[in-house]
């Protein structure tokens, strides 16, 4: 906790300030261990360190930065802040079956080491394949599952394969974290609702489970238009699937001013290729590296924007192990065309 000019004092320190004032008042010099006099300065005392205690707790209440969690929400409700909620992951498989076979709803699919999957809807399979609509049993971000990736039935199904393919399955979020709250609850403070400024923009995109970064665009597309680009970091791609896209399209359709002309899209990834001679060159390093690399992306990236050499260098110098580099791709600036974002792509590491 910040240092507020109160200092709480220790048991030990009570019980001597206790006694001290039991002896004053008693007009004696000391006192045997097992006196009542003593015995009551080390109860008043424990009674004295608890008050001290429940002042120190109401203290780190009082600002949301030192709160508790559910205190923190409570700041949060005040200003109309709700912590975003974990989401479920939902997308579609691709099921090998004989035309005809149906698939029930509710049926079990399973990803080793992710979880449960469960078709939402019945389905029957015609010419020897099923599109399958399904979503994960649990929430979070782990449900997310790239195009390929395949599961399991729990339960065979007469008439089709055990095994199948995923199409997409995206939209999965964790639940919102402390930290996260707490930035979003301090830019409501500081900038308060404009009726439909930039800001207003950017902060009901943010609002969407598992955004995590926007932009806003005024004039993209001509005047009275509005462009908002955003991505969802903490997965593999942090590039958003046409349904998230949509779904952040009517969340902030129902916010905006009717006036507006509002756009919602996903930038373009531009893989950035790094070429790295890295000294020492041990794993841990490597991996030191590549964690400062993400953190700098996530940070600096932006659709149209320009990732800088020296700021690269820089983030590869901070690498904990690290003693010096030679950044030998890129040779210049990263500048990213218009709807463009950089993303962190292969490292090559030189001998």
């Amino acid at each position: 906790m910040a240092d507020t000019g109160f200092e709480r004092p220790t048991l030990a320190d009570l019980i001597e300030q206790t006694r001290t004032d039991l002896l004053t008042r008693l007009a004696q010099d000391e006192l045997l261990r097992r006196a009542d006099v003593e015995v009551q300065a080390r109860v008043q005392a424990a009674a004295l360190h608890t008050v001290y205690g429940f002042v120190d707790y109401i203290a780190r209440q009082i600002l949301p930065p030192t709160s508790d969690t559910d205190v923190l929400e409570r700041h949060a409700a005040w200003w109309d802040v709700a912590r975003k909620p974990a989401a479920v992951a939902s997308g579609t498989v691709t099921m090998t079956a004989t035309a005809g076979t149906v698939i029930p709803a509710g049926t079990v699919l399973q990803r080793v080491g992710v979880g449960d999957y469960r078709t939402m809807a019945e389905v029957v399979a015609l010419d020897a394949a099923a599109s399958v609509p399904v979503e994960a049993v649990e929430p979070g971000v782990a449900g997310n599952l790239p195009a390929g990736a395949q599961l399991q039935l729990v339960s065979p199904i007469p008439g089709a394969q055990s095994t199948a393919v995923v199409v997409d399955i995206s939209g999965g979020a964790d639940i919102e974290t402390d930290a996260a709250l707490l930035a979003r609850l301090q830019e409501r403070v500081r900038q308060p609702p404009h009726g439909g400024n930039r800001r207003d923009y950017e902060a009901w995109a943010l609002e969407v489970p598992g955004v995590t970064r926007a932009w806003v665009y005024r004039h993209r597309q001509g005047l009275g238009t509005v462009a908002v680009a955003f991505v969802m970091d903490g997965r593999a791609s942090i590039i958003p699937t046409p349904d998230e896209v949509a779904a952040v399209q009517a969340y902030i359709d129902e916010r905006r001013p009717v006036t507006a002309e509002v756009v919602v899209f996903a930038p373009i990834p531009d893989p950035l290729a790094l070429s790295i001679r890295l000294t020492p060159d041990t794993t841990a390093n490597r991996e030191a590296v590549l964690a400062e690399l993400r953190d700098f992306v996530a940070r600096e990236a932006e659709p149209g924007g320009t990732l800088y050499l020296s700021r690269l260098r820089e983030a590869i110098s901070t690498a904990a192990g690290e003693t010096r580099h030679e950044l030998l791709t890129p040779a210049s600036d990263v500048v990213a065309a218009t709807g463009h974002i950089a993303v962190l792509g292969p490292i090559t590491w030189v001998p």
